[in-house]
């Protein structure tokens, strides 16, 4: 059994196979938080004795005893307006305009499996894999129940939450806060890892001191955003990537989204994450029920790496669906470099013919073939072929593509609208603007209103009909430009409060109704790169373009930072043209290589500038790629440098049986008279001999870990590194 429940005590006990989580139901039925970490053994209650502190008062059942009070102790998921002054997990007007929710337990539901959620993605896992927890709460004053989900994946150390919010009463209640989840950590964690960044710089990661007041990462921008990534990290100044403990959490949301960490008055860290509540305001009418989205989260006592790897194999097993989710990918090339909007069928043709002789399994057609759309001003949502640029249709030109024993892919941006479209002439009510106000152009582009279920049904008819005019097995779903000028006719003026999030409830609708329609093609997430790299948008593309910039220099910063939660499987990343086309860098074709396969690999280049040299080479990359790419993306991942303080960028692929491991990176520059960099290698049998192809050199594991081994010497700058070992049999 994951979950233990003692009866008398009211203490339940979530255990994995190296964690541990334990709350209880005090003598006044508040949810009290006692402990998330190593596996204990025994109730962590001891240590829960706080002093009377002045200004932080006492709920009206514990009379006199002025050291209980919800301002000081670590409870479960707290609530505004009963005494606890940090940040709240959920909060609700009532109909006479009082701010105040008191949840008092009131039983619980354990059952095997894993719970889904209404309307949104979820972690999944069968019967015999996970365990279910329901904890109600109800509201001590009107009728307000909360159901807390907590979901257990032992053997992944992963545990889950969301909650249910129901009205059970007769008059509407306002929720201004609805959290998934609320983690209240005394005095062991003293920093935290948020990444951050910028459009064609997403996922930095920044390691920070925790500060008396309260931390934020959060997004605004009605995705989870280039600026901010909904994942977050907790740990105390000694962690690593191999030692310390850690608390990782992951937001299943693709909107804006709020993680807060509040360093309260005696030193302990309440970290909340959910949807931002900047811009929410839901009305909870009598019978109804509010989802919250799910949070995912493991502890690791052995450092980042080991946190990593839990995260890792939910992603890719437990959140990931369809036929792709462990299938190898498509090599693919994308015309978009090679072309932008200036092509016509024999131009794509061409690229295809190329990029057949060299290997290549998939080619994509990036923005431009739809409507009137020569530029990046004008025809979005006219998603009909423009056939002054593909004479015969996408049906010929996919045909013709297939004849070359290549797959056919396309780009969509369907949750835009452009000005000069048909679309925005006949219905310019379906884009996002307010009334009497100008709406905020970005891109050149306006939003479709997906709340609306006539623009849903639109876009779903408008791309089937295209998915079945062709034989088309990929699409690349883009989403360019953060939203603004939240308003709908779709609800009242009370009301506009709920679109934000109306709005990702409805692309998720949208992605499933498709998705289910079409199993075979593979759907890759876009959002100006990785504006929108979420566990929500993994539910249905199992794999996003992760940045804009395609410079091999900056792309493993923010692989890098991206492979803290996110798998390699996931990772959009390919071999562009040089000078890189959004830093002007210069780097071998070798080194844009082995970047690029840390993850779905492919080529977003002009293959027509390619000298007789370099196509060899992609033709030996992309042979390589294919024989090492299931150990890449279903092998244990290990970052066994830091490329943001280091000279160099070095990771690691480690089969699971620990028979083959792959050294891929860069060293950035060369310097005369250096000595040679070692690394040390990670995850290997310590006993096995491992022999290393590129010299038929043969290493003991435990030598390759404890002393390191030799990088190759490198000449000029960007140099790759690319290591093969096998283990002896």
């Amino acid at each position: 059994m994951s979950v233990t429940v003692n009866e008398k005590s009211k203490l339940f006990v979530i255990e994995t196979d190296n964690s541990e989580y334990q709350f209880s139901a005090d003598e006044y039925g508040v949810l009290r938080h006692l402990w998330y970490g190593e596996r204990v053994g025994m109730s962590m209650e001891y240590l829960c004795e706080y002093p009377d502190v002045g200004f932080s008062g006492n709920i009206y059942e514990a009379e006199n005893r002025r050291s209980y009070s919800l301002d000081t102790l670590p409870l479960e998921y707290p609530c505004t307006g009963t005494g606890d002054y940090r940040i709240s997990a959920v909060s609700a007007v009532h109909c006479d305009g009082s701010n105040a929710l008191d949840l008092r337990y009131s039983g619980y539901r354990l059952y095997d499996g894993k719970y889904s959620i209404e309307g949104l993605p979820a972690v999944y896992a069968d019967d015999n894999e996970a365990q279910t927890l329901e904890i109600y709460l109800k509201d001590s004053a009107s009728d307000i129940m909360v159901t807390l989900k907590y979901g257990v994946l032992p053997k992944l150390d992963i545990i889950t939450r969301s909650a249910v919010i129901e009205n059970k009463g007769e008059s509407s209640v306002i929720l201004t806060n609805a959290a998934s989840l609320c983690l209240d950590m005394p005095r062991d964690y003293n920093e935290w890892i948020h990444f951050h960044g910028r459009h064609t710089l997403e996922r930095i990661p920044e390691r920070l001191p925790l500060a008396h007041g309260i931390l934020e990462s959060s997004s605004r921008r009605g995705t989870s955003s280039h600026q901010q990534n909904p994942t977050v990290i907790l740990c105390n100044g000694e962690c690593t990537e191999t030692n310390g403990k850690c608390i990782g959490a992951m937001l299943m949301y693709s909107g804006s989204f709020s993680t807060k960490i509040e360093y309260d008055q005696l030193e302990q860290a309440r970290l909340v994450m959910g949807i931002d509540p900047e811009l929410f305001r839901w009305e909870l009418k009598s019978g109804e029920k509010f989802f919250t989205p799910e949070a995912v989260m493991s502890f690791s006592q052995n450092g980042f790496e080991k946190l990593s790897h839990n995260f890792h194999k939910t992603v890719r097993e437990h959140i990931c669906r369809g036929k792709y989710k462990l299938a190898e990918r498509p090599v693919l090339i994308n015309n978009w470099e090679a072309t932008y909007f200036d092509f016509d069928e024999n131009k794509i043709l061409n690229i295809a013919e190329q990029a057949a002789a060299l290997g290549v399994d998939l080619l994509v057609l990036d923005d431009g073939w739809f409507g009137k759309r020569n530029d990046d001003c004008s025809g979005l949502g006219d998603w009909f072929v423009n056939t002054n640029k593909i004479k015969g249709g996408l049906g010929k030109l996919a045909e013709n593509i297939k004849s070359l024993g290549m797959r056919f892919g396309l780009w969509f941006e369907p949750e835009m609208v452009s000005e000069d479209s048909e679309l925005y002439r006949t219905h310019p009510e379906w884009a996002i603007k307010i009334p009497s106000r100008y709406p905020v152009r970005s891109r050149y582009q306006l939003v479709l209103d997906i709340t609306n279920p006539d623009v849903r049904e639109y876009l779903f008819e408008s791309m089937s009909n295209i998915l079945k005019s062709a034989d088309i097995s990929y699409i690349k779903w883009d989403m360019n430009r953060s939203i603004c000028d939240w308003y709908t006719p779709c609800l009242s003026s009370e009301n506009q409060g709920e679109m934000p999030h109306r709005y990702v409830l409805g692309l998720y609708e949208l992605l499933e109704r498709l998705t289910t329609a079409f199993p075979n093609v593979l759907f890759e997430g876009c959002s100006g790169g990785g504006g929108r790299f979420d566990a929500g948008m993994l539910y249905y593309c199992p794999q996003i373009w992760c940045s804009d910039d395609t410079d091999a220099y900056e792309r493993t910063k923010i692989q890098y930072g991206t492979s803290f939660f996110y798998p390699i499987s996931a990772v959009g990343s390919h071999v562009s043209a040089v000078p890189n086309h959004q830093t002007g860098r210069i780097t071998p074709m070798e080194t844009r290589a082995v970047t690029a396969m840390a993850g779905s690999f492919g080529y977003e280049l002009d293959l027509n500038t390619l000298s007789d040299k370099e196509k060899q080479e992609v033709k030996k990359q992309i042979v390589r790629f294919k024989k090492d790419g299931s150990l890449i993306h279903n092998g244990l991942y290990y970052r066994l440098s830091d490329p943001m303080t280091d000279k160099f960028a070095v990771w690691e692929f480690v089969s699971e049986d620990r028979s083959e491991v792959l050294v891929n990176g860069i060293i950035f520059r060369t310097e005369p008279n250096c000595t040679q960099y070692i690394i040390k290698l990670r995850g290997l049998l310590p006993e096995a001999d491992y022999r290393l192809a590129e010299n038929g050199e043969v290493y003991k594991g435990s030598a390759l870990m404890n002393g390191g081994i030799l990088m190759p010497k490198s000449w000029g700058d960007y140099a790759p590194v690319d290591m093969h070992f096998t283990a002896e049999a």
